[in-house]
């Protein structure tokens, strides 16, 4: 969720040079419709029946976050980062405040708390499939989802702007260790829960995927250690390609066949095993794509 935002003052900024921001907005829009209908065929091919929305998944929060950041690119910075502080301590006070039938406000249980709640209410007909059967909810935790994204947006800004690399990297220490301390500090009373993306966990996933993309920035552009970290960029410039092959595509089972006896032999060591040479051939796959500049983008 943070890289898409990181993604969006580069994208902008070339597309600017070529294209008028209305058109910009309808290959944003454009982009929206795609992203949220392969995460519905994501998911249909998983269950073998039509699904439109699926929002545990990871495409379709992206596409809502996507399109909300892109609304903001050109905004002030002041302005995004009022917005995005404003989405997180909406959900908290949602979560914190909003009562639930049969168990009270501040409920952050399994199958006890107001996302899950507004699951049952609004696709209480999908109540059997395993999403619900996690007891988590998924509509309302899309929310804050989008508060990370725009922190990618305000990062990528920070990266495009006229400040010195350590200038940069400097704001990026102190956006992303205050970041860390206040998480923990709302964890005291925000338990962390991925599944709810409850506030604390908000902060805490964001300000540490901060200081990761400091890293990597310091190692490649500061350093300029950059042949390294090829075979990733193999990976990160066909990302929607590895995200959608296994549920389109099925390569792991094919993998598997050719897998399974040597595997099994190993005991202990055959998962292992078998990952190391799935991740093989992908990534060639991936190369092969790469060498004929066949990308599958949005």
């Amino acid at each position: 969720m943070l890289m898409v935002g990181v993604s969006i003052p580069f994208a902008d900024a070339r597309r600017s040079l070529t294209q008028t921001h209305p058109q910009m907005a309808r290959h944003a829009v454009v982009r929206f419709l795609i992203l949220f209908l392969l995460g519905s065929m994501r998911e249909s091919i998983n269950l073998g029946s039509p699904r439109i929305i699926e929002l545990s998944s990871a495409l379709q929060p992206i596409a809502v976050a996507y399109l909300i950041a892109f609304l903001l690119v050109r905004k002030p910075w002041r302005l995004q980062a009022i917005a995005g502080g404003s989405i997180l301590l909406g959900y908290g006070l949602l979560l914190a405040f909003v009562p639930v039938p049969g168990v009270g406000v501040g409920s952050y249980q399994k199958n006890a708390n107001l996302v899950y709640a507004v699951d049952l209410a609004l696709l209480g007909h999908r109540a059997s499939e395993a999403v619900f059967q996690e007891g988590w909810g998924t509509v309302l935790s899309t929310i804050p989802t989008i508060a990370t994204t725009i922190l990618g947006l305000l990062l990528g800004q920070l990266l495009r702007s006229h400040f010195s690399k350590g200038t940069r990297i400097q704001l990026m220490v102190v956006i992303g260790v205050s970041g860390l301390v206040l998480g923990y500090v709302v964890s005291i009373f925000v338990p962390v829960v991925m599944k709810m993306w409850t506030v604390s966990y908000g902060i805490l996933s964001a300000s540490w995927a901060t200081l990761m993309l400091l890293l990597f920035y310091v190692i490649i552009d500061g350093l300029e250690y950059r042949k390294w970290a090829f075979p990733f960029a193999v990976i990160g410039t066909n990302a929607l390609a590895v995200y959608l092959s296994e549920s389109v595509t099925r390569l792991s089972e094919i993998v598997g066949i050719f897998t399974k006896a040597p595997a099994e032999a190993m005991g202990s060591y055959g998962p292992l095993f078998a990952a190391l040479v799935f991740l093989m051939v992908e990534w060639f796959i991936l190369f092969w794509m790469y060498r004929r500049k066949l990308f599958l983008n949005a």
